[in-house]
């Protein structure tokens, strides 16, 4: 018992930090970028920040359980000799996690928009407006128990290579703060092109905060485009107001 709750203490830990430092370096990029684009959001800024810490500790709950059912039981899928699968393999189970997360994320989110679930479960997150780089895990804690508890229950069932479980895990971090710090980062030609059809990024998820329903996927856009709850793609020419020296 001991070593379970040192396993979700560091795990809380680790969850906390990789927060902490993902968003602060997100946030910095959009003062280097967009110098006073955050400047009138303090006060949003360190709320977001309280929730998205409780919301870390959710988080870190079952992640503890599996780090210690893996290192101490081996009760997991996650395996460590790169050999074990056949190499063709980890693309596989890299695209397998992302699909079935997206799957679970559209479902999940587009349910908690209805109105009297939205109240109770959604309504801190859209509390931020605009969202921020801060903002990726700012839930109520109703919301975090949703999200939380889905890699951490596949890899019980479906096997995966531990550094390909580490690259899901950058993939959700990143892509959760990168879609919500108010301005696009990846090239014009990859967003409004053949791969942006499908592929999500912050200007497609700025939409959904702009107009609440649609755009509820989290990696991709295909349930969004098979429900027709697809709103397209966003838009940050408001960002461009912002000159260096933090003038609007």
């Amino acid at each position: 018992m001991d070593a379970l709750l040192f396993s979700v203490i560091g795990m809380s830990m680790i969850v906390a930090l990789r927060y902490l430092i993902t968003s602060g370096g997100f946030a910095f990029a959009t003062r280097i970028r967009f110098p006073g684009l955050y400047s009138q959001q303090t006060q949003q800024i360190r709320r977001e920040i309280l929730w998205s810490l409780a919301s870390a500790l959710i988080y870190a709950a079952p992640a503890g359980v599996v780090a210690w059912g893996w290192q101490h039981h081996g009760w997991t899928q996650i395996y460590t000799d790169i050999h074990a699968m056949p190499l063709w393999y980890l693309p596989i189970s890299l695209a397998t996690y992302l699909a079935i997360h997206d799957t679970w994320f559209y479902w999940t989110h587009r349910w908690m928009h209805a109105p009297k679930i939205f109240k109770i479960f959604h309504a801190v997150h859209h509390d931020s407006r605009p969202p921020t780089a801060w903002a990726a895990m700012s839930f109520h804690w109703t919301e975090a128990l949703t999200g939380a508890f889905v890699i951490p229950a596949l890899v019980f069932f479906i096997p995966i290579h531990v550094g390909v479980l580490g690259l899901v895990l950058t993939i959700m971090t990143v892509m959760g703060v990168g879609n919500h710090m108010g301005w696009e980062m990846f090239p014009r030609w990859l967003v409004h092109g053949p791969a942006g059809r499908w592929l999500i990024t912050a200007t497609h998820h700025q939409k959904h905060h702009t107009a609440y329903r649609g755009n509820y996927g989290l990696y991709f856009r295909f349930w969004d485009k098979i429900c027709g709850t697809d709103l397209g793609l966003g838009d940050f020419s408001h960002t461009h107001r912002y000159q260096r020296g933090g003038q609007q």
